[in-house]
């Protein structure tokens, strides 16, 4: 019975007690040992209890919650709440009354404590007890009630506020005093780490990797981190003296989880300045989903606002979506308003791509944030509908279909293996030199560079023009390829295929079809180059597209006769017979019963020539209806052009009333009585004459200082110019990331892939952020065991 009463020793007994709190944390679900701070919601009102964390990771999330600082949305729009027979709701200006500590949840409508949600001691319903830390307070008719939080120097508030302070002074953690760094130590750190970083900069603005295969000691390729610290080391010997062999075991500074956490770091304080230049201003989301390396689904995000009169796109971040819905789209973009304290009330503007996951009526993207905030008017992405009204040309003629598989065709043939390309690429240089000795091509720095034929493809704004831009250019060195092929090509299907595309290319219809689809293309290439720009406005756009019409209209009443000449002297060039155009035309396939016949020019003229143009406008009509409704129409009374002659006060009046959160009835008063004063005043300004667009008009008013005087209308044209033009930021965004998480590294996990994205597109931010605050940002991320 002595064994069954036995008293257990100090060592059993902790044994049974770590024993007892492990089992407890593995059955508890929301416990985990490993937590991504970039994940943890900003709003006070989404978090999960301190406690509920793994023990070995509550400091790291404080840290976190600390370096974010109080959630504090001070540009939106708080809700009123019945308080008996007044309406009351949040004072933003609360926020400067208690700035270290004070939070609101938008999810909530509540205000929080940040220091007592870290540190709250269990003292029951002690100042407010669960009113500041999981339930909000609401009562926004006792203001009192903030500074009853706070209380006495011994208050529950304030003991949590001191162990926030003592948290982050890492010089007092029992860990540093026992490790016993001395100065040199701390210098020897410091250089370390600056080391680290300046290499990690490098790297992620060039998009490179930074691990290699194999970095032991006897690899002679250990990866792009250690390659460029081993370089610095050898033209800096104070850096030599402490890093790599000379640094401790321990406290190199060179793993993968320091290069992880560095590139965090540097991604958050980018992602920090963005959020900080937005401030309180309006904004528009840009959003699109594509697929990585690793066909992974990704969502893109982008914000465009105004500073200073100036249009800003930044990327701030890609998110990982399991599926494509539109409803988990929109959970992603709120889950990131929440973790950046982005209020989707500022929200002014949504720009996509038009794909019905997005843009649907019902269900998509647009409408859901629609739903919460009717002022954030949706636009559909101006250069996918330019490039949709271009591809749509090839589908609905027949012709013009045929011209462009042909095309196609010739390419894949042309280009099957290195040896033709080679073959092509020597034709064509015969080609220029011998136009140069006949004076027939001018002779520079950077002309007549050896060059191949353009792949066209649906989804390339410009390619197909480019296509047929080299095809042309290269038109008797493809001919000699085909003809090279159609005799010595390796089997019987080869040969056929190249003789014909010989009979097709040396055709008039060809030739006539490739002159008039590089013309058509030519007349929207420039609008397509044009929409691409980050800071093109909504109204220059619709401009542009107005001056588009109105070259294919121009064309087609009176282009016939130059594309006609054009044609005949190309044909004339390389020996291609040319229609007499009074003759009857033939199809060279069975006629239909009872056609009538036609002659050659009314085939080309009117079948072809004008059917194709007038496809191409109705197109453009049906693709840019946005330009017809009431919101943009208003919006164009804003250009400065031909001296303000598009201005209408009450269209301006009408604008503003489709932002009533904005204008307010008062507001509407004093806005009537601005746009008199600021039309005389402006119209009559030598500086606001040369001006050609509404970028250019808010830019003048800012350096004037009329921003000032005439704050309402500056707002209008802030609106106008949020109003997105085309995601070409976002596709963008894809393009880097082919680049960042290429075939050698499609392992990257998302967040390592977020934050190298980020700093490798936001390069001018980074080149602005100091190595000293990456560095601090990198020291408070966690418990270090060197210090600064």
């Amino acid at each position: 019975m002595e064994r069954f009463f036995k008293r257990k020793s100090k060592s059993e007994l902790v044994e049974s007690s770590l024993a007892k709190s492990q089992k407890k944390n593995e059955s508890s679900p929301n416990q985990t040992t490993e937590v991504n701070s970039e994940n943890l919601p900003s709003d006070p009102g989404l978090r999960n209890q301190i406690l509920s964390y793994h023990p070995n990771v509550q400091d790291q999330v404080r840290r976190a919650y600390l370096q974010k600082g109080p959630c504090q949305p001070r540009g939106h729009n708080f809700p009123y709440k019945n308080f008996g027979a007044k309406q009351r709701r949040f004072n933003p200006g609360w926020f400067s009354e208690f700035p270290t500590w004070l939070e609101y949840s938008i999810e909530k409508d509540a205000a929080f404590c940040l220091c007592c949600y870290l540190f709250k001691p269990d003292v029951g319903a002690q100042s407010g007890g669960e009113s500041f830390v999981s339930v909000g307070f609401s009562n926004w008719k006792k203001k009192d009630r903030l500074q009853i939080h706070v209380g006495g120097p011994n208050s529950a508030h304030n003991k949590a506020w001191r162990s926030c302070e003592v948290l982050l002074n890492q010089r007092q953690h029992i860990e540093t005093i026992l490790s016993k760094h001395s100065n040199q130590d701390r210098i020897d750190y410091r250089t370390r780490l600056g080391a680290s970083v300046g290499v990690s900069r490098i790297l992620l603005q060039q998009g490179l990797p930074f691990r290699g295969h194999d970095e032991s000691e006897n690899s002679t390729n250990q990866g792009n981190f250690l390659a460029f610290l081993r370089w610095l080391c050898r033209f800096n010997d104070d850096i030599k003296a402490v890093t790599l062999k000379n640094a401790p075991e321990n406290m190199k500074l060179t793993s993968p989880d320091i290069q992880k956490d560095i590139s965090s770091a540097i991604s958050t304080e980018i992602i920090n300045a963005i959020i900080r230049d937005i401030g309180d201003s309006l904004f528009a989301i840009l959003v699109d989903e594509s697929c990585d390396m690793s066909s992974k689904e990704h969502m893109a995000i982008v914000l465009r606002y105004v500073d200073k009169g100036k249009v800003i796109e930044r990327f701030v971040g890609i998110v990982h979506v399991t599926d494509t819905k539109s409803s988990s789209l929109k959970l992603a973009v709120d889950d990131f308003f929440s973790r950046h304290g982005l209020s989707i009330s500022r929200l002014r503007g949504q720009g996509y791509d038009g794909a019905s996951n997005m843009r649907g009526e019902f269900s998509g993207l647009k409408t859901l944030i629609l739903n919460e905030n009717d002022s954030a008017f949706y636009v559909h992405c101006f250069a996918h509908q330019l490039q949709l009204a271009l591809v749509a040309v090839a589908k609905k003629h027949s012709e013009i279909a045929d011209l462009f598989t042909m095309v196609s065709n010739v390419v894949n043939v042309v280009g099957a293996s290195a040896k033709r390309r080679d073959m092509l690429r020597e034709k064509h240089a015969d080609v220029i030199f011998e136009a140069l000795n006949n004076n027939e091509l001018l002779s520079g720095q950077g002309l007549n560079q050896e060059t191949n034929l353009k792949r066209s493809s649906d989804i390339r704004w410009s390619s197909h023009y480019n296509c047929l831009i080299s095809l042309e250019n290269m038109f008797p060195s493809v001919i000699d390829v085909l003809k090279i092929v159609r005799t010595d090509g390796s089997g019987y299907e080869q040969k056929f295929e190249a003789k014909v595309l010989l009979t097709f290319m040396q055709s008039f219809s060809f030739i006539f079809g490739l002159h008039l689809m590089k013309r058509i293309l030519g007349i929207t290439n420039n609008l397509s180059q044009t929409l691409q720009k980050k800071d093109q406005d909504i109204v220059n756009a619709m401009d542009l597209v107005k001056i588009c019409k109105g070259r294919l209209q121009s064309m087609r009443d009176n282009g016939w006769d130059s594309l006609l000449d054009q044609v005949s002297f190309f044909c004339g060039k390389y020996h291609i017979e040319i229609p007499k155009m009074d003759n009857i035309f033939s199809s060279g396939g069975r006629p239909k019963r009872k056609a009538q016949p036609i002659t050659n020019l009314h085939h080309y003229c009117v079948d072809l020539f004008v059917d194709v143009i007038d496809i191409q406008l109705r197109e453009l009509n049906d693709r840019f209806n946005e330009k017809n409704t009431e919101l943009l129409l208003c919006m164009a009374c804003l250009s400065p052009s031909n001296s303000f002659s598009a201005f209408d006060k009450a269209k301006l009046m009408r604008l503003a009333q489709f932002y009533p959160s904005d204008f307010s009835k008062y507001d509407l008063k004093l806005l009537e009585e601005q746009l008199e004063n600021y039309i005389w005043d402006v119209s009559s300004n030598d500086e606001f004459t040369e001006l050609k667009g509404i970028t250019d008009l808010a830019q003048k008013m800012v350096e004037t200082k009329k921003d000032q005087i005439y704050p309402l209308v500056y707002l209008l044209l802030t609106l106008a110019l949020i109003l997105p033009v085309a995601t070409a930021s976002v596709e963008r965004v894809f393009s880097a990331m082919n680049i960042v998480k290429n075939r050698l590294r499609n392992r990257m996990g998302d967040l390592w892939m977020n934050d190298c994205l980020v700093a490798y597109i936001e390069k001018d931010i980074f080149n602005s952020i100091d190595d000293e605050v990456v560095m601090q940002r990198f020291q408070n991320m966690k418990t270090r065991r060197g210090q600064l």
